[in-house]
């Protein structure tokens, strides 16, 4: 049983890292270079369409993995409020980490840049916000679960 937890934490932290990092890479490098390679709405597209695909598949194992991991520590010990509290914060965070990449998964780059709303211009940053915070909220977890007896 100890090798399919191992398994499952190191699935979940792979997708995680992978659509964090993902994130990170698109914000920092691949829109500055399209910005200044000039028009390219192929590759732009392409970009999006492929970064949506591997967020979509993230979603996917992070939710799977996600339920099962949570699963598994809520049922082995008892790990008080402060662990509840963070764990909830963290959901919460990675919930709405989810909604806003459908939100912007819903139209291609193009179409996003020439939408004019807040929330859409701020999508890709509050996305890499709360991916960075979901992964501070996650070793904040460990360190509780750690220091409960169990």
């Amino acid at each position: 049983m100890l090798e399919v937890l191992w398994l499952v934490r190191a699935v979940h932290i792979l997708a995680a890292s992978a659509w964090v990092g993902g994130s990170l890479m698109y914000q920092v490098v691949v829109l500055p270079a399209l910005r200044a390679g000039g028009p390219a709405p192929a590759v732009a597209a392409q970009v999006a369409q492929l970064f949506k695909r591997l967020s979509n598949i993230c979603i996917g194992i992070l939710l799977l993995s996600g339920a099962y991991l949570t699963f598994d520590r809520l049922t082995q010990t008892t790990l008080g409020l402060p662990y509840i509290v963070v764990l909830i914060l963290k959901i919460t965070a990675a919930l709405g980490m989810f909604a806003l990449a459908i939100y912007v998964g819903q139209s291609n780059l193009r179409r996003l840049a020439k939408r004019t709303t807040r929330l859409s211009q701020a999508a890709p940053q509050l996305s890499l916000a709360l991916g960075i915070l979901i992964f501070v909220l996650g070793a904040l977890l460990n360190g509780l679960f750690e220091a409960t007896p169990h």
